[in-house]
């Protein structure tokens, strides 16, 4: 019987794994097959405290599972399939195994959706991203653009006008379904150029592999084209990667895992405790989801406490 198993790793749960480790709670983590999260898919992190000069985002990853198996954190390079209540404990189902756990930590994040588009994997940190408060400063004086047309789109969009000189702001449809609010600000910054009915159907690349373009099509007329940009930050929204869980916790309409209270790890399963991009819709950075790691790493402490 674990202490504590946490499923997942990224910052949300390295920092779990370090605040329940130094508590003496000794906890296993789940890391599945390609441990580290969205943060292993990104060049450079400019904004996590601490690192001045930036740092790669596989590094700061690595640095902090050092930290957290420093302390006594064991990890497995296993996929969770399903968990279950069991009286006052969780059955973990791993492959044909079953592990039993007093508390369960989620910190499984949240898959930001892209347009399906040949290569795009590898383009991901090469002009191609899904946030940009995480990388809009890369892309200062260069033209961008941002693909989706709800309040996400609208909100990166008007972000990014405070670095790019142009951002293009690509939707499907000839009006955006964000909240009015949120379209009329950004359409009426200067920096923002619509292009309507619009699909993208090519990333284009440098020599360096940058991406450099995009080729598009009107879905109206059939015409296509082609924009110079520099990134392209696509905003059609993330999937969050609870569907494992299959009922066993609340989640909001997006699947989204409630927190029970609002601002808390806490869900309406007690003792197990949910924590970064998995239940956060709204933020979504590495600091907040640290944060949440260690908020979750907390409660599963005092959990354990009164429990006992």
């Amino acid at each position: 019987m674990e202490n504590v198993i946490i499923i997942g790793t990224g910052c949300a749960g390295w920092a779990a794994a370090i605040y329940s480790a130094r508590a003496n709670l000794e906890p296993l983590v789940l890391a599945g097959e390609q441990p580290g999260g969205q943060l292993t898919t990104t060049t450079e992190v400019e904004n996590y405290p601490g690192f001045p000069d930036g740092v790669m985002g596989p590094e700061l990853m690595m640095k902090m599972q050092e930290q957290a198996t420093k302390f006594g954190t064991r990890v497995e390079y296993k996929s969770v399939s399903g968990v279950e209540r069991n009286g006052d404990a969780f059955k973990v189902k791993v492959g044909d195994e079953v592990l039993e756990a007093k508390t369960v930590i989620v910190a499984t994040g949240a898959a930001p959706r892209h347009l399906g588009l040949e290569g795009e994997e590898k383009l991901i940190g090469h002009g191609l991203t899904s946030c940009a408060t995480c990388d809009g400063a890369f892309y200062r004086d260069v033209p961008v653009a941002v693909i989706g047309g709800g309040d996400s789109a609208c909100e990166e969009a008007t972000f990014l006008t405070r670095f790019a000189s142009k951002v293009y702001l690509i939707h499907r449809r000839d009006e955006l379904r964000a909240s009015k609010i949120m379209a009329e600000r950004a359409l009426a910054n200067e920096k923002i150029e619509p292009v309507w009915d619009t699909g993208v159907t090519e990333y284009l690349t440098d020599d360096t592999g940058e991406v450099r373009a995009v080729k598009t099509k009107n879905l109206k007329t059939g015409e296509e084209g082609e924009i110079e940009l520099k990134c392209v930050f696509v905003a059609i929204g993330h999937i969050p990667n609870a569907g494992f869980l299959d009922g066993l916790v609340e989640t909001d309409d997006n699947g989204y895992i409630v927190q029970q209270p609002a601002g808390t790890p806490r869900t309406n399963v007690e003792g197990l405790f949910a924590a970064g991009d998995v239940a956060d819709h709204v933020y979504r950075q590495a600091i907040t989801a640290a944060g949440d790691g260690c908020r979750a790493a907390l409660e599963a402490e005092r959990y354990l406490a009164e429990s006992e």
